[in-house]
């Protein structure tokens, strides 16, 4: 069996274990569409060929690809068909178009970009997950100038939510909100 073939495979359960806990959260959070069409692009083969070749299994195949060449082709791909990441957000300043800038992102996108991040802790983490590893990791990017300071402060709440309150208590929390908001039009979508 050819190694291509191997890290494929194993790729495939990586992409696939982690599109199913996404799942499982976005419903229990009431997001059943965006559970079922959770990073679908990862199956395409601009994403997957890239998994194949920079498959480590400890952390996304994406960041190695930029680690040993500069840039990963996969997540340029990946973020501009993926809502539920901020980076899909980033536009030209309406006010100075010399200027990038991040916009504010509709609240279901946040809570799936909540969703995707616990998932991605507990598949890379495995057995040395804790609820609060998804808030460490968050640190490394929380200062970044092309993520809306809405956007932030609503990622960063629920971070510290499941950090300080466990699971169960945060996605209770947040189907109550989700459903708040589409009820009085704050969904932001």
């Amino acid at each position: 069996m050819s190694n291509a073939f191997t890290m494929g495979f194993a790729h495939f359960k990586t992409i696939t274990h982690h599109k199913w806990l996404v799942m499982k959260h976005c419903f229990k959070v009431g997001l059943y569409k965006q559970g079922l069409l959770h990073d679908m692009s990862k199956y395409s083969w601009t994403e997957f060929s890239t998994g194949i070749r920079y498959y480590t299994g400890t952390h996304s195949p994406n960041a190695e690809a930029r680690r040993q060449t500069g840039i990963s082709r996969a997540w340029l791909h990946h973020k501009g068909r993926n809502k539920h990441h901020f980076e899909y957000w980033i536009d030209a300043d309406l006010k100075d178009t010399s200027k990038m800038v991040g916009f504010r992102m509709p609240y279901k996108y946040v809570a799936e970009m909540f969703c995707d991040r616990v998932a991605a802790s507990k598949i890379y983490l495995k057995d040395k997950y804790t609820e609060d590893q998804p808030w460490q990791y968050y640190q490394h990017i929380a200062g970044s100038p092309y993520m809306h300071p809405v956007t932030h402060q609503e990622l960063s709440f629920l971070l510290k939510k499941l950090k300080d309150e466990g699971e169960a208590k945060t996605f209770a929390w947040l189907k109550a909100e989700l459903k708040r908001r589409k009820k009085i039009h704050d969904y932001y979508d």
